[in-house]
């Protein structure tokens, strides 16, 4: 397998090819205890995370999927990422800030264009820009401290594998 990129990516994603059945991959996941994780399958989807005693608000989970290639090999497609209420709720106030950064964006125009004051508009846009980059900052120091914990995952994953 390859090294995770280390580029600008919220949810690292990663590919590997298991010359092994699918069934067999899913078994290997399912019957797995092993303290501090929960592993929980549904059909070809297994999730790995952190139990409540290891977990934090920051804590990653990783989310495999296996397909089958061939009556010998699967294909395991994983993502990492938050906690998916978290991931939702971050999702979320992005799309409101964007909404009312048009929103404004178009008051500030149409004040422009009737020639009346459109300070006010342009300073709660630079404040949206703002709000906009401390979300996208707190998320990437979310996700470097999470990163311990995204290795364990990993390695995880690639005992279970290799078994």
């Amino acid at each position: 397998m390859k090294p995770l990129p280390n580029e600008i990516v919220l949810r690292p994603r990663f590919q590997l090819q298991i010359p092994k059945n699918k069934e067999n991959v899913l078994i290997m996941f399912e019957g797995l205890k092993e303290d501090p994780f929960l592993v929980k399958r549904l059909d070809e989807h297994v999730f790995i995370k952190f139990n409540q005693k290891e977990h934090h608000f920051w804590s990653p989970q990783l989310h495999l999927e296996i397909d089958e290639v061939d009556d010998i090999s699967c294909k395991l497609y994983g993502v990492f990422g938050p906690n998916p209420t978290l991931w939702t709720f971050f999702m979320f106030i992005h799309f409101v800030i964007a909404t009312l950064f048009i929103i404004i964006g178009i008051w500030a125009y149409s004040s422009a264009s009737l020639n009346k004051d459109y300070h006010i508009q342009v300073g709660i846009m630079i404040m949206l820009t703002a709000l906009w980059f401390v979300l996208y900052f707190a998320g990437r120091s979310g996700k470097k401290k999470g990163k311990p914990q995204m290795q364990q995952l990993l390695d995880l994953m690639q005992n279970v594998l290799e078994r």
